[in-house]
């Protein structure tokens, strides 16, 4: 994965995952990938699954062109609470695009290297 300053501040996580590259066809069965990936560490939790496509098309936004959908799966890590300003960081978000001959995943990096070796290992899976 790719590690980038995004808008000069947020470090972020991206990967491009050509359909040829995988046996998953749809973001459907990519967020069950993750769905069954937070059932087995007992540190995540699965919170919601946000349509972004639908979300902005509903509004008339606009959306790029190529983009045949976009889902957020919203995750959290958080096994304590020792300063408030840790809940900031909480959530998480894997964004899932999904182009006409590839997948895009992004995610904003995390103050535990542990949580961002996580969620590489889970979308690196992905490939075949």
């Amino acid at each position: 994965m790719k590690r980038s300053i995004l808008l000069d501040t947020h470090p972020m996580y991206s990967t491009k995952i050509l359909k040829s590259e995988t046996n998953f066809s749809s973001i459907a069965q990519i967020i069950e990938h993750f769905k069954a990936k937070i059932k087995e560490n007992p540190e995540a939790g699965f919170i919601a699954v946000f349509d972004h496509y639908s979300h902005t098309k509903a509004l008339k936004g606009e959306i790029l062109d190529g983009v045949l959908d976009a889902k957020n799966l919203l995750l959290c890590f958080g096994h304590t609470i020792k300063n408030i300003e840790i809940l900031a960081f909480r959530p998480k978000s894997i964004a899932i695009c999904e182009m006409e001959d590839s997948f895009i995943l992004e995610f904003l990096e995390t103050p535990r290297p542990e949580v961002n070796h996580w969620m590489q290992s889970w979308i690196k899976a992905l490939r075949n």
